[in-house]
């Protein structure tokens, strides 16, 4: 069954061998892609060769064709080559696309470049995908710049050397200039600068993974928080600047139940964020605005973190949970600036102090440097609600205040 299952497969790629379309060959968890113009099999199709690599069907995980689609922005118009995508459309008005995929078998790429000051791409798809950002320059007169309306995972790549632009229009109901639906993981060595003119900067309603190779992400404006992130935050890479937002920096929100308060626990790291490399750079500016906010526990294996909080009642680190600090996967340096004063709600009349970082429950700092200034009156450096536990080799330099 699968030897036929895999012969029927080489057939659709030997018919789209003129077109260069692309195959993925999946053998042991690892895949492996060639251009299907590579392809030859044997008589009865028993083996195959793709290149100077032979394969036996029988070994084979399985074979996916993946199909590739261009948008290119050109001012007020765009273009769009669908390539020999199956049931996939295409609707372009002006320079804003949407394309809509009903394709459940086969991978999709999309290659994204050319600018325009009135255009959008609008996806939706039922099936991962890969997005490429070219050298984009992409802003939306109304709506988003990107929405990815995919409830899969979703890779964004940076292509290496390309520099990437995307504001959203003011005034819309978008929920950011760069919204996914589904799961974004980010990689490349390109650059991306978004600008957030109606709420966020970057949003999505599942999680965000940043991958070693990721370049530069910039949010230089944001009505509301500059990246939102919906289940949990990952980072294993790139560098990450965060200014000119109006909300937090960095906020993951825990994906919760239909009661809207319970996080749901089916829901894998939920409500978590891990940074393991990297750079952070957040200016947390507004008032009682957090750089980093997290709704359950925070952990950080390694990276650079350069925050200031200078909102009256600003922190630099706000975590609901317990916060742990190592550095297992690289060198961490955590240094904060804390300036703001306290900030009193005129309807609760409670008190938010500026801090550096405020943790509800247990801080414990295995390993690393984490150096706070604190300029405010009544600010403190770090405030701990739980248990706040440092190794002797770990570097704290910052007033503490614990429970």
């Amino acid at each position: 069954m699968k030897r036929l299952y895999l012969a029927s497969l080489f057939l659709c790629s030997a018919v789209l061998a003129y077109a260069q379309e692309q195959i993925r060959v999946f053998k042991d968890g690892n895949s492996t892609r060639f251009t299907t113009s590579e392809v030859t099999f044997s008589e009865g199709g028993s083996t195959f060769t793709v290149g100077e690599t032979s394969y036996d069907c029988a070994t084979v995980d399985s074979i996916t064709i993946v199909h590739t689609i261009t948008v290119t922005y050109a001012g007020d118009t765009a273009y769009v080559d669908l390539g020999h995508a199956a049931n996939v459309t295409d609707t372009i008005k002006g320079a804003h696309v949407k394309i809509v995929s009903t394709n459940t078998k086969s991978e999709l790429e999309i290659v994204v470049q050319g600018s325009s000051t009135q255009g959008s791409l609008t996806y939706e798809a039922p099936l991962k995908s890969k997005i490429y950002l070219g050298g984009l320059n992409l802003k939306s007169n109304k709506g988003a710049a990107i929405d990815i309306q995919c409830g899969k995972r979703v890779d964004l790549i940076l292509v290496d050397g390309t520099e990437n632009f995307l504001a959203d229009a003011a005034g819309g109901q978008q929920k950011a200039a760069l919204y996914c639906k589904g799961h974004l993981e980010v990689s490349g060595g390109g650059s991306l600068t978004v600008t957030g003119n109606t709420r966020h900067g970057i949003a999505t309603k599942e999680y965000m993974e940043l991958k070693k190779s990721t370049g530069s992400i910039t949010v230089n404006k944001a009505i509301n928080d500059a990246m939102h992130i919906g289940q949990y935050f990952l980072m294993n890479g790139g560098k990450v600047t965060l200014t000119g937002q109006a909300g937090d920096g960095l906020q993951v929100e825990a994906v919760t139940l239909d009661d809207d308060v319970t996080p749901d626990p089916s829901k894998e790291d939920n409500g978590l964020m891990r940074i393991c490399a990297g750079t952070l750079n957040i200016a947390a500016t507004g008032i009682t605005t957090k750089g980093i906010k997290v709704p359950r526990d925070l952990t950080i294996n390694g990276g650079t973190f350069q925050i200031i909080a200078s909102g009256n009642g600003s922190r630099g680190i706000q975590v609901a949970g317990n916060m742990l600090v190592d550095e297992s996967v690289s060198t961490t340096l955590i240094q904060i600036q804390a300036t703001g004063t306290t900030y009193e709600d005129e309807e609760t009349e409670e008190d938010s102090r500026c801090m550096g970082i405020k943790v509800k429950g247990n801080l414990t700092v295995n390993a690393g440097t984490i150096r706070i200034a604190n300029k405010g009156k009544y600010s403190y450096g770090i405030k701990v609600d739980g248990t706040y536990t440092k190794s002797p080799n770990a570097t704290v330099q910052a007033n503490i205040k614990t429970s």
